[in-house]
């Protein structure tokens, strides 16, 4: 059993009918909205639907932070990104480069400390 991720309501009813299909996350910006009545569907085939409108990563270095933002941001979901190593690394510049890339994504950049339940882990 996977778990699938739904890009829109259609997709999650159309998963919710697959084989080997344990959890659909939904993952667009209206799954909320959708999450009860997809969730009842879900029960009567033994598939849970879960919605989550935000992700934590940790961030391992420098680099693992500047490649994952380098990269397509697949989901919609706000990503709070853990960095595990010393912010007081980076020049105030550079620290402000990234945290309006990320911000262009509707992510931010926290100090490592501050982290409880690990979604994702970034490293380099």
């Amino acid at each position: 059993m996977t778990t699938a991720r739904a890009g829109t309501k259609g997709e999650a009813i159309r998963l919710l009918e697959a084989e080997g299909v344990a959890l659909v996350e939904l993952d667009y910006e209206s799954g909320w909205q959708d999450a009860v009545e997809l969730g009842r569907l879900g029960d009567k085939v033994g598939i849970r639907v879960e919605y989550r409108g935000h992700e934590s990563i940790a961030v391992e270095s420098h680099a693992a932070l500047v490649a994952g933002l380098n990269r397509p941001k697949i989901s919609f979901r706000q990503r709070n990104l853990y960095c595990l190593f010393g912010l007081d690394g980076l020049s105030a510049s550079e620290l402000t480069a990234l945290e309006s890339k990320a911000m262009k994504d509707g992510d931010y950049i926290l100090a490592g400390h501050l982290l409880r339940d690990v979604d994702a882990v970034w490293n380099e």
